[in-house]
């Protein structure tokens, strides 16, 4: 059953991360080297505490140029509300947030700090290896 599988089976552990004291223009270095659309932003115990993305460094550019001051640290810029999920949800719930919302993936945090993240793609592979398994299963039997 799919609500067997959670959310710790398929999640990311190994993230790009940033500190609120990143320079802007190292992050997005990184975003572009890593070929990645946002990162977290975590505080020195690896509590989450933002979310830098694409749209948060354009906004930061754009401003800058407007005020001839472009530049600054990630926590001028990040998005500091960020939605979360426990690494014990099901798929099936973390499914449903994502036809819900509009989000593309979500930090998995657990007792207050980031331990990884879950994507769509993430969640498809879950599906298609569960499918995978209970054909299977019904061949063999």
């Amino acid at each position: 059953m799919l609500k067997s599988i959670k959310v710790r089976d398929y999640m990311t552990r190994h993230l790009v991360t940033f500190r609120s004291d990143t320079d802007l223009f190292t992050a997005i270095n990184r975003l572009l080297e890593h070929r990645i659309s946002a990162a977290p932003v975590v505080d020195s115990q690896g509590h989450l505490i933002g979310l830098l993305s694409e749209g948060d460094c354009l906004r930061g550019i754009l401003s800058g140029a407007y005020y001839e001051a472009i530049g600054g640290n990630v926590s001028a810029y990040m998005t500091a509300e960020v939605e979360t999920i426990s690494p014990e949800a099901d798929i099936i719930e973390l499914s449903e947030r994502f036809l819900r919302g509009r989000r593309r993936r979500l930090p998995v945090v657990e007792d207050g700090h980031l331990i990884g993240q879950i994507s769509r793609h993430d969640v498809l592979r879950a599906v298609k290896e569960f499918a995978q398994h209970e054909q299977g299963k019904l061949e063999a039997g």
